[in-house]
């Protein structure tokens, strides 16, 4: 298999890290994980019911464990409320708890809450899920049961080995359902998202991370109001932004600051992690690996990495279950069905990975103010 393996490295000395490089992580470097959306349709809800009742998603992330594990922090976008029964898949989500328990023992440490799907079952819903989430003692940031929540919680600080990481997430829309009081979703507004990122530089963090739900579904690019958007928030102090909701993978960029010596990755979409969408570009999501380092007081992000999965449905895999795929998996466990749709997911990937984004320099973009528009389902 053809892995998409690349080290991108952002400090003044310049190393050539093969694909087939290991690099020994030592103890003064932070290594955070982000992958896409965590969905569960109508097929992976049927397909995890087992005969007894129970559900059973042990085999999901079987393949992908071990290196969201590796990870110090390892974040998702949670793309379905834990509303309880009845469990249903698209237009409203509601997945069994027991997806929950999968996601937490695959080693995921973060989870986004804020997102076109987060209002599907309502402010009973909202609310089941932030419980869930806090009795699991899963971080979470996005959506929150009252105001004193989000003051407590939001900007959600992690840390980790010495370091100290703002996380923000806001979403453009909740598919037309307004939210009720007291309950509170993050919403893409730029005067609010001013109040956070001021109160995220307050708590002296070593990095800020804003994970945004925004974009428009199915476009292998983002729009110009996606890029203007990512320009703003690191002009008013954000260190790297992350973006969902499209479904589909979208490029990647590193800007420069020249008021600082200082990289900025902004990954536009990363796409489905796990669904049943089969639709092509959609099967299939991008994870990106960013390695943080304290160089003179200063933490820098010294590179990032670039995987691929996929998803394998029961239709393809003669199995019962929805598996994830890494890019670098053995072919034993493919099938022929497996291997051609997989590969073509890969070169699809590859092809989008290598579109060039003009995104300016992220100083220049400082006091720009534009209305950003997001379309949603």
């Amino acid at each position: 298999m053809n892995i998409i393996n690349k080290y991108i490295l952002l400090l003044p000395i310049v190393f050539v890290l093969s694909a087939t490089t290991v690099f020994a992580v030592s103890s003064d470097t932070l290594t955070i994980l982000f992958v896409g959306d965590l969905m569960q349709h109508e097929a992976q809800i049927k397909a995890a019911k087992r005969e007894n009742g129970v559900y059973d998603y042990s085999n999901c992330f079987k393949h992908v464990k071990s290196y969201i594990r590796s990870c110090d922090i390892a974040v998702a976008n949670l793309e379905v409320t834990l509303g309880g029964p009845p469990y249903k898949g698209y237009p409203t989500f509601s997945a069994p708890d027991e997806y929950l328990f999968a996601i937490r023992d695959a080693g995921f440490d973060v989870l986004m809450t804020a997102n076109n799907h987060c209002l599907d079952r309502g402010a009973l819903g909202l609310r089941r899920t932030i419980n869930m989430l806090d009795s699991m003692k899963i971080k979470r940031a996005g959506t929150y049961i009252n105001a004193e929540d989000r003051i407590h919680n939001y900007p959600l600080l992690v840390e980790k080995k010495g370091f100290r990481i703002v996380f923000l997430n806001a979403t453009y829309g909740t598919n037309g359902i307004s939210v009720k009081e007291p309950n509170i979703v993050n919403y893409i507004d730029r005067q609010q998202l001013k109040y956070d990122i001021m109160k995220a530089r307050l708590m002296k963090p070593d990095v800020i991370i804003a994970f945004m739900h925004w974009g428009e579904e199915y476009k292998t690019t983002p729009s110009s109001n996606e890029i203007e958007l990512a320009q703003w928030l690191i002009g008013m102090g954000v260190d790297h932004v992350i973006g969902a909701h499209p479904h589909v993978i979208q490029p990647v960029s590193v800007i420069g600051d020249t008021v600082k010596p200082q990289k900025h990755l902004i990954v536009f979409s990363l796409g489905n992690y796990i669904s049943n969408m089969s639709a092509r570009h959609t099967d299939g999501g991008l994870s990106v690996k960013l390695f943080f380092k304290k160089v003179n007081g200063i933490t820098r992000l010294l590179f990032y990495e670039k995987s691929l999965v996929w998803t394998s449905r029961p239709i393809l895999n003669c199995k019962s279950d929805f598996i994830l795929y890494p890019s670098d998996i053995d072919a034993k466990y493919l099938n022929n069905n497996e291997k051609q749709r997989m590969n073509r997911y890969i070169k699809d990937a590859n092809e989008i990975l290598d579109k060039k984004i003009p995104v300016l320099n992220a100083d220049k973009n400082e006091k720009k103010e534009s209305k950003c528009l997001h379309k949603r389902k």
